[in-house]
């Protein structure tokens, strides 16, 4: 299925939750749909290459740090500046912080959210503009981006209500990303090069 993006300004965060339960039903999962902005965005399921880098990323938080968890697939709600809902391709947040909060959690506990690009037409406007200004306005300390593009990581940081993130430090993959406290964390990203074809 093409990605594509319907303009809504009128429905409502409920009529959104109604149409992305039918449509993670009827579809079997095959896309993903996030309201960004009063805009539904309709997205491919990620790549094995795509995924692996989640994968990769999870494991090596969880090593370095075993009292943090890592999820994929759990839904935010990024009202505070956009009036959205979005499912980052990882999660990082403290033990059992998701405990009881449902398909779409309080962002105010989340210590880094993380998304990977897809070879698609609107990685740049989804991943590069509008999630670093809805994540940073929701207050979550850290935003990952794994630019398979530009063959980079961006740490986006220091948080900004109604601009997103003050800072942004890029690595090229193949060097050391420190990810700052809370998290404490130093990601060699050599193993990255792998994931870009």
């Amino acid at each position: 299925m093409a990605e594509r993006a319907l303009q809504s300004p009128q429905m409502s965060v409920e009529e959104f939750e109604r149409i992305a339960a039918f449509a993670a039903k009827e579809t079997d999962d095959a896309v993903r749909l996030e309201f960004i902005n009063g805009r539904i965005g309709v997205k491919k399921v990620a790549d094995g290459d795509h995924n692996s880098v989640v994968v990769w990323l999870n494991e090596r938080c969880m090593r370095a740090r075993p009292d943090l968890d890592g999820y994929q697939g759990q839904g935010l709600r990024v009202e505070k500046y956009r009036e959205g809902r979005a499912i980052p391709d990882a999660v990082v947040v403290p033990e059992d912080y998701f405990a009881g909060h449902g398909e779409w959690a309080d962002p105010s506990g989340v210590l880094l959210v993380v998304e990977v690009t897809s070879f698609d037409s609107d990685t740049d406007k989804r991943d590069r503009k509008e999630k670093p200004i809805a994540y940073g306005a929701a207050g979550i300390p850290f935003y990952l981006l794994i630019d398979r593009d530009a063959c980079r990581a961006n740490l986006y940081s220091d948080p900004v209500p109604e601009v997103g993130y003050g800072n942004c430090r890029t690595v090229p993959f193949g060097d050391t990303l420190a990810l700052p406290e809370p998290l404490g964390i130093d990601l060699d990203t050599e193993k990255l090069k792998q994931y870009v074809d």
